[in-house]
């Protein structure tokens, strides 16, 4: 195999490694941006189709399954059909179900056309961190993943918001109508500059051959069946309280054996559609885990600060987007800054100041209050941001390090599968933990506030005597008092457990730090001898 990826083919078009960046960022900048941006439309569109709240969630689930469906199978698909020919293919089928998404007037098209965005999206992503490592050489590689980090992350920092404008000022279709005018340019560029490698296009061509000759359709099978099965489990299990569900049980139990039965299949299959083998390395393995556990606690985040912002200190959803954006204001500072230093400085000395300073960011906002502002979140955020950077730039780059060009669509969909996977197990946790802590927390406060209780009977009295004042009569002005002294200790109880979760945060991210004794990485370039190959 060796001797076809380094064998002369034909010269390629001249090569412009910018022209090329910019082109195929787009397509992962929509799908990153559509994976969070319907979220805030939900309500429009659930009266538009005439939905329930559990109906409605289908619209998200949909979009995450087909999307974890394609990632892995980017390399299989790539030798079969070619690189870019998939790139574009998908790009086209994302903006067909966009335009479909945009005019459908049935819960059961919407979902089907999110199905359609899904299976678009879940190439682009994969493949143009594929592309981008085959484009840039290897002293630029740290350039390489700090320009596609800025996709990937921008992407669910911004679609909140960006969604938010929109529904507020516009029709909820144009969340998805807004991606063709970007997705054409998209379209028309890549067809224009990217060109696939001769060497890597023949490597591709041969194992393609064998590819067809023993189509892995047990291990595709499988591979449907696992994905589709722990996505519901994880998007899902929250609202029908987890395994207190039959179904959710079920879809948790085959998940398990399915994995089981592919991993074990990809192994032993002549020409596996997923190559497992990729986690042979320890490099890849621990590089993607982190990433992984990264993403968890990136899509955790994103999720429990809008609420806490929205319900508990006031912030309408343009203020709670405009107090996040400093985190995506910094990433984008700092994603080049450290693309820019990465071969001048230790990649595992990066990832642990990432580490440290995602933490401290976590440990600030574990002490926010209902008397909090703007600035006390927006430091917080800060800390944060520059944190992710550190982490995403080193950790992308540093994972596919011993990965020769030809696997590099395998292991750019594996790396992207898992960090899919890690937000949502990430937001599954975190969803199911808010509830969980605030009934501990506010049985906790309860225990103190009773009526027999000096400070509360004191407190009663000054609301009581207030509400009097205004008109209201004494029995009904105590009920009205205990009603309010009952929502501000429910209050206080959600503060607790959304502070007792962004600690958590923080202490779990400071757990993956041993796992950087294996990020071992040649500066040189120089792939490692490991046997990933099929």
């Amino acid at each position: 195999m060796s001797a076809a990826v380094t064998a002369a083919g034909p010269a390629r078009p001249p090569v412009n490694k910018w022209l090329v960046t910019i082109s195929i960022s787009f397509g992962t900048l929509m799908g990153a941006i559509d994976a969070s941006i319907v979220n805030v439309a939900l309500p429009h569109i659930r009266g538009a189709v005439g939905a329930t709240v559990q109906e409605i969630t289908w619209i998200s689930t949909a979009y995450a399954i087909a999307l974890v469906l394609v990632m892995p199978l980017t390399g299989f698909l790539g030798r079969l059909f070619g690189q870019k020919n998939v790139y574009l293919f998908c790009l086209v089928l994302f903006l067909a179900g966009s335009a479909l998404c945009g005019v459908a007037t049935s819960l059961p098209a919407l979902v089907f056309f999110r199905v359609l965005q899904g299976l678009g999206a879940g190439a682009l992503q994969p493949t143009e961190q594929a592309i981008l490592r085959q484009t840039f050489p290897p002293k630029e590689q740290g350039m390489a993943m700090a320009l596609f980090g800025m996709a990937v992350m921008l992407g669910p920092a911004i679609g909140p918001t960006l969604g938010g404008y929109i529904v507020d000022h516009w029709h909820w279709s144009w969340i998805f109508f807004i991606n063709l005018p970007i997705g054409v340019l998209g379209l028309f560029m890549v067809a224009s500059f990217v060109h696939e490698d001769p060497a890597i296009r023949a490597a591709n061509q041969q194992m393609a051959a064998a590819q067809r000759r023993n189509i892995d359709w047990w291990g595709i099978g499988l591979l449907a069946v696992s994905m589709s099965t722990l996505c519901y489990f994880l998007e899902e299990g929250s609202a029908h309280d987890w395994f207190e569900s039959t179904l959710i049980t079920t879809c948790f139990l085959v998940a398990v054996f399915t994995l089981a039965a592919l991993i074990i299949r990809e192994l032993t299959a002549p020409a596996p559609a997923v190559n497992v083998r990729l986690f042979r390395d320890p490099v890849f393995l621990s590089g993607t885990v982190i990433g992984g556990l990264m993403f968890a606690m990136l899509m955790a985040n994103m999720f429990l600060l809008p609420i806490f912002m929205q319900e508990l200190l006031g912030f309408t959803a343009t203020q709670s987007g405009i107090a996040l954006m400093p985190r995506v204001l910094v990433m984008m500072v700092a994603v080049p800054l450290v693309g820019r230093v990465y071969n001048k400085i230790s990649p595992r000395l990066v990832i642990a100041a990432g580490i440290f300073l995602v933490a401290y960011g976590s440990w600030e906002m574990s002490h926010l209050t209902l008397q909090s502002g703007s600035g006390q979140v927006v430091a917080a955020l800060a800390f944060q941001g520059f944190g992710f950077a550190c982490l995403f730039v080193p950790l992308t780059t540093i994972a596919l390090s011993n990965v020769p060009k030809h696997l590099l669509p395998d292991a750019t969909g594996l790396n992207s599968l898992l960090r899919q996977l890690g937000g949502a197990i990430g937001l599954a946790i975190f969803g199911t933990l808010i509830g969980h802590n605030a009934t501990i927390a506010r049985a906790g406060i309860g225990a103190h506030v009773t009526e027999t209780n000096p400070l509360v009977q004191q407190r009663l009295a000054m609301v009581q005597q207030g509400l009097m004042g205004r008109g209201f009569d004494a029995q009904s002005a105590h009920q009205a008092a205990l009603a309010s002294l009952y929502g501000e200790a429910t209050r206080q109880s959600m503060v607790l457990s959304f502070d007792k979760l962004f600690l958590l945060a923080g202490i779990l991210f400071l757990l993956v730090l041993p796992l950087l004794v294996f990020l071992k990485y040649d500066p040189s370039g120089k792939v490692a001898d490991v046997h990933l190959e099929a």
